[in-house]
C-alpha cells in the first residue's frame, strides 16, 4: 500500500497542477468538459454545447447557465443568452439568482435593452430597501479577476443607482440620471459617479454645480479621485465647461419617473420603516405637479 501511494501521488499532484493552471474543474461531467472546452480548446461554440447538456444533465446548473451566458455574450449571441437566462433561472439555486441579474443587466447593457436594464435595476434596489438582497445578511462573497472580496449593502445600493443614473443617461434623461447619482454619491462616494454627475449638470446647462462637483475630484476630496483615468476623465470635462456659455438653470421636473421618484424616497431611509414625512427634493416635486395641474 505504501508503494502504491508513492506511485500515485506525483500523478495527483501533476492533475492538481494541471487544474490550478487553467482554471477548470476535475472529472469528465458535461460541466467539466465544457470548461475545458472553454478555457483549454478556446472553444466557445463547443463549449456552449457542452453547457447546454450540463443544463439538462443538471450538472452544476447555477454555474453552466451562468458561464454560457458569457461565452454566448462573446460571440455577440446575446439574445440568445438573456432568452437562456430567463427561461432557465428556475432550475437555479436561490443562492445563485442574485448573479443572475447580474448577467441579465451586463447583457440587457450590451444589446441597448435599457428599459428591460432600468426595470431590473430598480426591482433589485427594491429587494434591498425590502431587507430581502443577500439573503438577509449585511456582506455577500463577490468575485473580480479570480480573487474574492466582500461586499457590503451599502456598496451594493450604491453600485446599483451608479449603473441606474448610466442607464438614463443612456436615454437622455439627465434629470433624473442626477437625482440617482446624488443618491448614490450620499451612500458611498466615488470619483466615477461624481464624474457622471458632472456631465449630467453640464448636459442640463448648469454649469457651476457641474465645476463644483468636478473639481472635488482634481481636489482628491472624494475615493478614487487619485485614479488617472478619474482624473483625466474630470480634467476633460472641465475643458468642455471653459469652452461653453453659461445658460439658465431649467428642470424638467414633470419628466421625472414617479415610480423611480417614490422608489429612492423609500431608499433614503435603509435601514427604517417607510416615513410619512416626505423628503424636501419630492416634496417640491410633488407641489411643481400640483400647481401645474391648477
Amino acid at each position: 500500500m505504501e508503494g502504491s501511494s508513492k506511485t500515485s501521488s506525483p500523478k495527483g499532484k501533476k492533475d492538481d497542477l494541471y487544474h490550478v493552471i487553467h482554471k477548470v474543474p476535475s472529472g469528465d461531467s458535461p460541466y467539466v468538459r465544457a470548461k475545458h472546452a472553454q478555457l483549454v480548446e478556446k472553444d466557445p461554440e463547443a463549449a456552449i454545447v457542452l453547457f447546454w447538456k450540463a443544463i439538462n444533465a443538471g450538472d452544476r446548473v447555477d454555474s453552466a447557465l451562468k458561464d454560457m451566458a458569457v461565452v454566448m455574450k462573446q460571440l455577440d449571441r446575446t439574445g440568445e443568452a438573456i432568452e437562456a437566462v430567463k427561461s432557465f433561472r428556475g432550475l437555479c439555486s436561490k443562492q445563485a439568482q442574485d448573479s443572475l441579474d447580474n448577467v441579465l443587466i451586463d447583457l440587457y447593457k450590451k444589446c441597448g435593452k435599457i428599459e428591460e436594464q432600468i426595470d431590473l435595476l430598480k426591482r433589485k434596489l427594491r429587494l434591498i430597501y425590502q431587507g430581502a438582497a443577500f439573503n438577509g445578511r449585511p456582506t455577500k462573497t463577490a468575485r473580480s479577476h479570480g480573487k474574492k472580496f466582500q461586499v457590503s449593502v451599502t456598496q451594493e445600493t450604491s453600485r446599483l443607482l451608479g449603473n441606474l443614473g448610466w442607464a438614463y443617461m443612456q436615454k437622455g434623461n439627465f434629470m433624473m440620471a442626477e437625482v440617482v447619482y446624488r443618491k448614490a454619491q450620499m451612500i458611498d462616494p466615488d470619483s466615477n459617479k461624481a464624474c457622471n454627475l458632472g456631465l449630467c449638470l453640464i448636459k442640463q446647462g448648469r454649469y457651476e454645480d457641474a465645476r463644483l462637483v468636478l473639481e472635488d475630484v482634481l481636489e482628491s476630496r472624494l475615493p478614487g479621485s487619485d485614479e488617472s483615468r478619474s482624473r483625466k476623465r474630470a480634467e476633460e470635462l472641465l475643458m468642455e465647461l471653459r469652452s461653453m456659455h453659461p445658460l439658465p438653470e431649467s428642470f424638467d421636473l414633470l419628466g421625472l419617473d414617479h415610480d423611480l421618484v417614490n422608489g429612492l424616497e423609500q431608499l433614503m431611509n435603509e435601514r427604517g420603516p417607510v416615513r410619512s414625512k416626505r423628503l424636501p427634493i419630492f416634496e417640491e416635486i410633488s407641489q411643481f405637479r400640483d400647481q401645474v395641474a391648477c
